[in-house]
């Protein structure tokens, strides 16, 4: 598209019209028409928005220039008048002419005087600027007084009737310069009074900015005082509302802090004086009293003073500063007012009334930081930080010396303001986590409770295989104890003993089935282990740093030495460890209190009829119970504390614990190992709860298949359960004296429901781990069942004896009975205590319901068949002694009578060990004599194993091997297998 060439003209090209009409046409020269004149409004549009823009400058350029036109006028006129004046005074006369030169050097002179006087008015202000610059704020005030004194001289103030003064009407310029040097002193106050809220600020500067408020403010030394403090408690209150960030609360508190002890370090050096007569500050000692002595520097008029002159440099360097009249040389500040110096009742008074306003906001503004951390190892940090700006030399050398000049007192920053504050957020801190703790370990005994309830049904077993094999070890230990896993030994087991692993190292699977621990008690108490753990990691953060060759889960004492109170202003940062310790110990307590609250709470809603979905659950909570103290080691090291450590000590190696036994039992016990005892008590008894629930519903289920057995009223009823008798070959002295040979038979063998009952019931204990079952449950659940049984007998008896289609009671059917009654009574009664006869120990209905069933036998027959009939129950109770050993146990050991001797045959039984240590009821094949000499010595085995004071002798019975050397000593000289090198290796 071709371009328009007019359209393409420039404005400034057009310079002869005559041309554009001979180059273009008359439309090409109207459109150029229109484009000029188009950019002729462009131009005055843009030039309307200058001027609109611009109107303000342009009208002040104009004033000033039309200010400059006048002034330059003036001047002309001034200097045409002068050049007059002095033409006229040339040609005056002579005589007159040395008057009027005269006249005129005086009249020079003080107009030289004038103008040195404004010279220095004028740089005046800039001087002030560059003082306040270096922050030399008295300089400042004393340049700005001298400003005011030579306004005072030049008379620069208002006259009457609103009229300036002649100097001001001639020399316009000092207007500007009297409203300039007027914002100069609310500057120079805001300044000094900013300077007194720092930190890391001189005490001479301090001292300056004071002297240079009471210049300012004609102020006394009591209103300096107020007004320095005033201000170091409004940096406190900066210092608290400062946002907070992490890690930036330990810089507050320690900024706080020292502020503090700043604040009273520079009270002494700036306000005190030492009282007259009185001991003076040593060599070395801190300054004091500066305030008193910078006023007299600046406000004293005396000779040595004019040394200190406000001008003395310049003076002495100036050319012009030499027509400066001498009330401006010898210019000096002077106060209204005396100086009088604080009394030291006043000042103690005003700083104690101080520090314990600071106190009130201190605390509560500390308090509100701390919610701010979260951990005890926060804590800590802090308040070591405060204690190693507190230990520093230039604070701990002199703080005690200036708290007893200034308060007449000792101060302890950290007893008085902090630690209580640290107390409180360490017991919220403690209290929250072991509440956290509790809860989620309450969840967690919940949803364990939950699964093994749920996995008892068929359907949920193919689903979650793994839980389901949990939940049936829980109700069946025997699969898990005889079952195999990769961590039933540890990978040091060959060469590390059990003696050498501490509680702290970890288990190994074959000790937890050893104890009949179940997978599911294993994970709640590592849980609950591990949370305690970490508890008592962050909380040695806030105690003593433990010795190294301690326990390492005990925590040393507190170290008393001169490290930690070599200073006054220093303190003893583990003063309240007690108090923590205290914290953590009351937070564990209430922690498993509320997990034992909420385990009875399960309990008791299983305890009135227990149902096989429960039953895993119950036995669940009553091994838990019994496992808690002693899988969850740092339980008690959080309970114990520091007397863990010496109950460690103290324990040593099983034969130190035997010597020191009678002299822990005579120690004074502990308030926390009252209550670490008390603790373990209510686990015992929570878990003896749930086990009695369990140890009922056993009991009700097989007494009530025994009852039915026994109630049996037809013949061949009683047939099926009926055992085979023994013959036996008497001989009676006849009438005659002869010898007569007879033939009885007598049972040898109990019922079969009653040895069905026997052999289910310790199938049943067997089933839940009965070798880790408490012995009081044992018992309780055979008092139960003989109770039970005795029940049953009883209400046999009270059956009418003649029925139709009842099978009468006959003298074989009352033997079979009275055997049973007794085996039963046997086995499950409880052993005869010496000095009581055995009937006045046992049940009354035995007594009756034996006496019933005898008097359905011959007497002739009966004591004919009393005595070998109790050889036989003898007999049968030690031989069945191995196969119901969990029934029997080793209080029930049958010892080898004084008349065994006078028996016809020796009987091939099995004595039980006298100690249990890995494997219950162990059997052992020893002749009668070896029988007679461990006799008396497992009795005191087993009344050492019952004493509960014999702690010491109780460890060492159970340490492993213990057995074996028990029996090697007992050997005596009879060949034996600990003879042999391989098996006395076992031994050792």
């Amino acid at each position: 598209m071709a371009v328009d060439p007019a359209l393409s003209l420039r404005v400034s090209e057009i310079k002869d019209p005559e041309v554009l009409f001979e180059r273009y046409n008359t439309a090409e020269i109207r459109r150029v028409e229109r484009k000029v004149r188009g950019e002729i409004e462009q131009k005055k549009e843009e030039l309307r928005q200058m001027v609109g823009e611009r109107y303000r400058d342009l009208i002040d350029a104009a004033d000033t220039i039309g200010e400059m036109r006048q002034c330059s006028e003036s001047v002309l006129q001034s200097i045409q008048d002068m050049h007059r004046y002095c033409h006229q005074l040339k040609q005056g006369r002579a005589g007159s002419n040395s008057c009027r030169q005269e006249g005129q050097t005086q009249w020079q002179e003080k107009f030289y005087t004038m103008a040195s006087q404004i010279k220095l008015l004028l740089e005046i202000p800039e001087r002030i600027w560059s003082a306040m610059e270096a922050s030399q704020y008295l300089q400042a005030t004393q340049l700005y007084l001298l400003c005011c004194h030579l306004h005072s001289l030049l008379q620069l103030g208002a006259a009457t009737g609103g009229h300036y003064s002649p100097v001001l009407v001639r020399f316009p310029i000092l207007v500007r310069q009297v409203a300039t040097t007027g914002h100069f002193r609310s500057t120079i106050l805001l300044e000094s009074r900013s300077l007194l809220q720092g930190r890391a600020v001189s005490d001479q500067a301090i001292a300056e900015a004071l002297v240079s408020t009471m210049l300012l403010e004609d102020s006394s030394p009591r209103q300096a005082l107020a007004d320095f403090l005033l201000a170091r408690k409004a940096s406190i209150h900066q210092l608290l509302n400062q946002p907070q960030h992490g890690a930036g609360i330990k810089a507050q508190v320690c900024s706080l802090v020292e502020l503090l002890v700043t604040t009273l370090f520079q009270a002494y050096a700036v306000f005190y004086l030492p009282p007259e007569g009185g001991p003076r500050p040593g060599q070395g000692a801190l300054s004091c009293g500066m305030l008193f002595s910078t006023l007299e520097n600046v406000t004293s008029t005396t000779y040595a003073a004019k040394d200190r002159r406000l001008l003395q440099e310049e003076t002495s360097t100036g050319r012009w500063f030499k027509y400066l009249p001498p009330s401006i040389i010898e210019f000096q500040p002077a106060l209204r007012t005396l100086a009088k110096p604080i009394q030291r009742e006043q000042l103690r008074d005003t700083l104690q009334q101080w520090i314990h306003t600071c106190k009130e906001d201190i605390c509560r503004g500390v308090s509100s930081l701390l919610v701010y951390v979260k951990s005890l190892k926060g804590l800590a940090a802090i308040r070591d930080s405060v204690w190693d700006l507190l230990s520093t030399e230039s604070i701990s050398q002199h703080w005690s010396t200036v708290c007893q000049w200034l308060l007449e007192r000792p101060l302890a920053v950290w007893d008085d303001f902090l630690q209580q504050l640290f107390l409180q957020r360490l017991q919220a801190i403690t209290k929250e986590e072991t509440e956290a703790i509790s809860t989620s370990s309450i969840q967690l005994l919940t949803s364990t409770v939950r699964d093994l309830e749920g996995q008892t049904i068929p359907t949920s077993s193919a689903t979650n295989p793994g839980s389901a094999r949990g939940a049936q070890y829980e109700v069946d230990v025997a699969s898990f104890l005889w079952s195999e896993s990769p961590g039933d030994l540890l990978s040091d087991a060959g060469w590390v003993s059990v003696n050498q692993r501490g509680q702290q190292h970890q288990r190994s699977s074959l000790a937890m089935k050893t104890q009949a621990v179940t997978p599911f008690v294993q994970n709640f108490c590592s849980s609950l282990d591990a949370k305690l753990k970490a508890r008592l990691d962050d909380l040695r953060h806030y105690l003593p740093f433990q010795d190294p060759g301690s326990d390492s889960s005990a925590v040393s004492a507190p170290p008393s030495g001169p490290s930690e109170s070599a200073s006054a202003s220093s303190f003893n940062r583990f003063t309240d460890s007690p108090a923590v310790e205290d914290a953590l110990r009351e937070g564990c307590l209430a922690c498993v209190r509320l997990i034992l609250s909420s385990i009875r709470s399960e309990l008791s809603s299983s305890s009135p009829h227990l149902s096989p979905a429960r039953l895993s659950s119950v036995l669940f909570m009553a091994r838990l119970c019994q496992s808690i103290g002693e899988l969850c080691p740092n339980l008690k090291h959080c309970i114990l504390g520091k007397h863990s450590s010496s109950e460690a000590t103290a324990k040593g190696t099983p034969r130190q614990g035997k010597k020191l036994g009678k002299a822990r039992a005579t120690s004074e016990v502990s308030p926390a190992q009252t209550k670490w005892a008390a603790l373990k008590e209510d686990l015992l008894v929570c878990s003896m709860e749930a086990y009695r629930i369990w140890s009922s519903a056993l009991s009700k289920v097989l007494l009530d298949k025994f009852g039915t057995a026994l109630h049996a009223e037809s013949a061949g009823a009683i047939l099926t359960t009926a055992t085979n008798w023994e013959d036996l070959e008497i001989q009676e002295e006849a009438e005659s004296g002869s010898n007569v040979t007879s033939n009885i038979r007598l049972p040898v063998q109990p019922s079969w429901f009653v040895q069905s009952l026997l052999f289910q019931l310790c199938v049943q204990v067997n089933r839940v781990g009965g070798h880790a079952v408490p012995r009081p449950t044992l018992q309780e659940l055979l008092h139960t069942c003989l109770n039970q049984a005795l029940h049953h007998y009883h209400t046999f008896t009270q059956q009418a004896p003649s029925r139709e289609g009842v099978f009468p009671m006959t003298q074989n059917r009352a033997l079979q009975l009275l055997f049973d009654l007794r085996y039963l009574n046997t086995i499950l009664g409880s052993r005869v205590e010496e000095g009581k006869s055995s009937r006045s120990h046992q049940d009354p209905r035995f007594h009756e319901v034996c006496d019933w069933l005898e008097s359905y036998i011959d007497p002739f027959d009966l004591d004919v068949f009393t005595p070998p009939l109790n050889t036989n129950l003898n007999r049968l109770s030690q031989r069945t002694s191995v196969l119901l050993g969990l029934l029997t146990g080793s209080d029930k050991q049958f010892a080898p009578r004084s008349s065994s001797g006078n028996s016809q045959e020796p009987y091939n039984i099995l004595p039980l060990a006298s100690s249990q240590t890995r494997f219950g009821l162990l059997p052992l094949s020893m002749s009668n004599v070896r029988k007679s000499k461990s006799a008396p010595r497992s009795c005191d085995a087993t009344l050492q194993l019952a004493a509960p004071s014999s702690v010491a002798d109780c460890e060492d019975s159970i340490q492993p091997g213990s057995l074996f050397r028990q029996l090697a000593d007992q050997d005596g000289d009879t060949p034996s297998l600990f003879k042999l090198s391989w098996l006395s290796g076992m031994a050792k």
